[in-house]
């Protein structure tokens, strides 16, 4: 059966509409954007004063410590302080009981009564008999052995004032002070326990303020301070200290002790710098860092670490000129300060060099740059 001519000129005009579209979605093409220059993240090249330092490792040690001990026997009555709190020089501490001590004193008072009945009686014996001997109805030997009792007796007042002397010290012994100012330790033995001098410490009081740090330095070391005093006062040299969490403890301090000797197992020598600590923070046996700076500085300029690259022709840095265009710029180092290193050449103050988005970039690129301020 023959197609109707309706349904021939449908398919024509069909096939010509899919052909236009075809020819239209070929031809139009959108336009590609240029690509953003990359963004990177500069500090600006700038001068501090930077102070020679050397760094050790110091141990805190108290200005003071004491044991308290108990220094006659008997039983330990009271404990007047609370553990780990401050106490004053004189403070009363613990008590022993007293009984024993106090009956010893008053026994020496009654000798030393009676030594001193006897010594009168035997003063009134001499003047009677030396009376006698002057009028010579007394014989000089009843006279000599009077003064021979005089003698016995004035030497037994002295021993019972002796004896006295001693039972007042140990009765003084009963009650226990503090010898200095400073925080006392836990109490190592109990209200109710006999003590005496073999029972070992009591509680330990130990200094708070000042407090001293002690630090090892190597002989070569002491040879370059010693160079350097030519020069350089030593009253210039400040100690400062690093704690466990990172920070710089506040109060600085100054050196007052250079031990004698030389450690031969290390070669080094034991120093000392005494600390104000006011706050309690330095705690005897704590380990710190010890930084001793010189207080005369000198102006260097200084780059963020992360900013240096190595390769084999040495150190370089990529700085951003004032076209946006990434340059490398060969520098020589010096020494670490904090986060930051030492520039000798290669850089002026004022430059910007890259320190974040280096591994996105290349020399001769233009660049988006974002100046941060150094440290932040």
């Amino acid at each position: 059966m023959a197609p109707h001519p309706s349904q021939g000129r449908l398919v024509l005009s069909l096939g010509a509409a899919l052909a236009l579209a075809a020819c239209g979605n070929g031809n139009e093409r959108q336009p590609q954007a240029a690509a953003p220059p990359p963004a990177v993240t500069v500090v600006k090249v700038a001068t501090a004063d930077i102070k020679p330092t050397a760094s050790f490792t110091g141990r805190v040690e108290a200005v003071s410590k004491v044991d308290l001990r108990a220094r006659v026997d008997g039983f330990l009555e009271k404990r007047l302080f609370t553990e780990g709190a401050d106490v004053k020089e004189g403070d009363l501490l613990f008590t022993i009981e007293k009984g024993l001590y106090e009956a010893a004193v008053d026994q020496a008072k009654a000798g030393i009564a009676t030594a001193e009945a006897t010594l009168k009686l035997a003063d009134i014996e001499v003047g009677r008999q030396t009376e006698l001997v002057q009028r010579n109805v007394g014989a000089q030997a009843k006279l000599d052995e009077v003064t021979a009792k005089q003698g016995e007796a004035r030497g037994n007042l002295l021993a019972q004032r002796a004896t006295l002397e001693k039972a007042q010290l140990q009765l003084s012994y009963t009650d226990i002070k503090a010898p200095a100012a400073g925080r006392i330790g836990r109490a190592n033995i109990s209200v109710g326990n006999f003590v005496g001098p073999a029972s070992g410490t009591l509680a330990t009081i130990v200094s708070q303020d000042p407090i001293y740090v002690a630090f090892p330095v190597t002989q070569r070391e002491m040879l370059d301070v010693r160079k350097g005093q030519n020069t350089t006062a030593p009253d210039t040299y400040v100690i400062y200290l690093q704690l466990a969490d990172g920070s710089r403890y506040k109060n600085p301090g100054k050196l007052n002790f250079l031990d004698v000797t030389v450690n031969q197992g290390t070669d080094t020598v034991q120093v000392r710098a005494a600390f104000p600590n006011p706050d309690r923070i330095l705690v005897d046996g704590q380990l710190v860092n010890v930084v001793a700076e010189l207080g005369k500085g000198e102006s260097v300029l200084q780059v963020p670490q992360q900013a240096f690259q190595v390769d084999q022709s040495g150190a370089f840095v990529l700085v951003v000129d004032k076209d946006s265009k990434v340059q490398v710029r060969r520098v020589e180092t010096g020494r670490v300060s904090g986060p930051n290193l030492v520039v000798l050449k290669g850089l002026s103050a004022g430059e910007t060099v890259i320190t974040e988005g280096i591994q996105k970039v290349r020399p001769g690129q233009v660049v988006q740059a974002t100046e941060v301020k150094p440290g932040a």
